[in-house]
This record gives structure tokens, sequence and C-alpha cells, in this order.
């Protein structure tokens, strides 16, 4: 069957729906549209519909990434047009690319983000950035019942002040992984997003 990568945005009041509902909401859009989402299972039929890396809540997503499964072709441009006419509000496709038959599912790599920084808590964020970089690790616990550990500093890729917003780049592992949020209270400013404006993430890095 037909398969598709479609890169997208995940804006507004569409940021605070969790990711189930974003699949459910992308499914009534292909229904609207009329185009023919392919579904998996029997029983209990499912969209195929992949995101190799989903958002997180009320972080807004400005270059996301889904791979869909057709149950027969169309052309990127109509399915690209008819996406566009059918979205809901805050749901914007800005490409829409066929896959090659033999072609893996997507696998993120890195992702990256950022969020405002007023000019007033600058120096202090610069110093605390600085901290964080010269540790080896930084530790988390995440699962206070299982003392479960992240170590933030093994995936920080990069993580700078500039342009009067934090920029932060994490890798992407099949393991556990650091989360965005994570980081903003290792750096204890976990009230950024509420003071400034919300996180976002820029970029999903796939593997080749």
């Amino acid at each position: 069957m037909p398969r598709y990568q479609l890169r997208f945005r995940k804006e507004g009041n569409l940021c605070w729906i969790g990711h189930h509902d974003l699949v459910r909401a992308i499914e009534r859009t292909f229904r609207r549209a009329e185009l023919p989402l392919a579904m998996s299972g029997r029983f209990s039929p499912k969209p195929r519909l992949s995101f190799p890396s989903a958002l997180a809540l009320g972080i807004v997503g400005l270059d996301e990434v889904c791979e869909v499964e057709l149950s027969a072709p169309i052309e990127p441009c109509v399915l690209l047009d008819r996406l566009r006419q059918h979205a809901p509000p805050g749901w914007t496709v800005t490409r829409a690319e066929p896959l090659p038959v033999s072609a893996p599912s997507a696998v993120a790599q890195a992702v990256e983000y950022t969020v405002p920084v007023p000019a007033a808590s600058r120096p202090r964020l610069q110093a605390a950035v600085e901290r964080l970089l010269a540790q080896s690790e930084c530790l988390v616990t995440r699962d206070e019942t299982r003392a479960r550990q992240v170590d933030l500093r093994a995936d920080l890729l990069n993580l700078e002040l500039a342009d009067d917003a934090l920029r932060i780049r994490l890798r992407v592992t099949r393991a556990v992984s650091a989360r965005p949020r994570e980081l903003l209270a290792a750096l204890e400013i976990n009230d950024l997003e509420r003071a400034s404006g919300p996180l976002a993430r820029t970029k999903v890095e796939l593997y080749d």
C-alpha cells in the first residue's frame, strides 16, 4: 500500500490535546477529505499512522512528522490540498511526500526546542546553562516509586541562550530519553513557559 510522509505544525488550542486525541483528529480529517486511509487489525481496526516522536501536551510543534498509509495511491499535491482544506484549526500540513515501498519507518535521531527568555532572566539563565554544561552528568528521578533516574546530560546535544531564546537539542534514543521540561527544571526555570511563552519543538531530525 502507498505510504506518505507528512510534515506539519501543531499550534494554538490544538497543543492542549494529547497524542491519542491528535491521532483521532487526523483520522477525522482524512475522512472529511475523503482520503482512503488504510486501517490495521480485523477486530479493532486502527489507522495506519505512525509518529517517530510524539509531542508532549502543551508544546507547540513547528516541524512535526508522521507517516500515513493509504489504501489507494494519490498524488502528493492532491493529498496536501485536501488535507489543508479539511484540517482542524491549529493543524497545518506543510509537506506531503511519497515514500518508496522498501523505505523503513521513520526513526527520530534528535529533536530541537526553543522557549523565549525575558531580558531580566537572561544573566541568571546564562550562568545556569554554563553550570549544567560543565557537569559530566545531570541525574533526575522520573518515577518516584521506582526511583528511575535519567541522565539529562547524556542526551543533551546542544544548549545555548541565543536570539532572546533558550535553544535545546536532545538526542532521541529507544531507551529512556531526556525531556525538555526536565531540562528546564534542572536549570531552575520551570516557570519560563508561563512567564514568557510556550515551549516549541522546532525540528524533528530523522535517521537517513
